[in-house]
């Protein structure tokens, strides 16, 4: 009805199902800002830090935005308006796309080089995923495995984990 297509995606690959995991992304980056400063939701008995009674005064805004996808809020797309929205992503994936090519470089490491380590799809450390640091380290690269993987020397609360990433 609305020109969409069904792309199927496999977990950790973000390309075939861009709409959802931006959104997801951004909502968590908004509460993890909010929990980082120390923010606290009042309710009728007292404090409370539970994240998931922040979801609507953070959806609220987050919807009344403009997108730059669409230079238009999710409320005017809802009503009807989904003739210019097709444009205006095609226009918005063009300029993204002039964007990562102009600045992206590919990383050059070498072995003794200090690393990070991206910890978000660790599910077995403490604390809810979401409130978690994303990186953490620095740490000592040992060995280049190809392209895509790196050997560190992992300390503190990795030192468990295979340290290849």
């Amino acid at each position: 009805m609305f020109g969409k297509k069904l792309a199927f995606s496999t977990a950790y690959h973000p390309q075939t199902d861009g709409l959802a995991e931006r959104m997801i992304q951004t909502m968590e980056d908004i509460i993890r800002k909010l929990f980082s400063y120390g923010m606290v939701y009042k309710d009728h008995e007292g404090y409370t830090h539970n994240w998931v009674t922040l979801l609507p005064a953070v959806q609220l805004p987050y919807n009344k935005s403009l997108h730059s996808t669409t230079a238009k809020d999710f409320h005017y797309i809802w009503k009807g308006e989904f003739d210019t929205a097709s444009q205006c992503i095609a226009e918005a994936k063009e300029y993204n796309k002039q964007r990562y090519d102009k600045i992206h470089m590919e990383p050059d490491f070498k072995e003794g080089d200090q690393v990070l380590v991206y910890t978000l799809n660790h599910n077995n450390l403490k604390g809810q995923k979401e409130m978690r640091e994303l990186f953490v380290g620095p740490f000592t690269l040992i060995k280049l495995l190809g392209k895509n993987a790196v050997e560190v020397i992992l300390t503190d609360v990795l030192s468990r984990k295979h340290p290849v990433f």
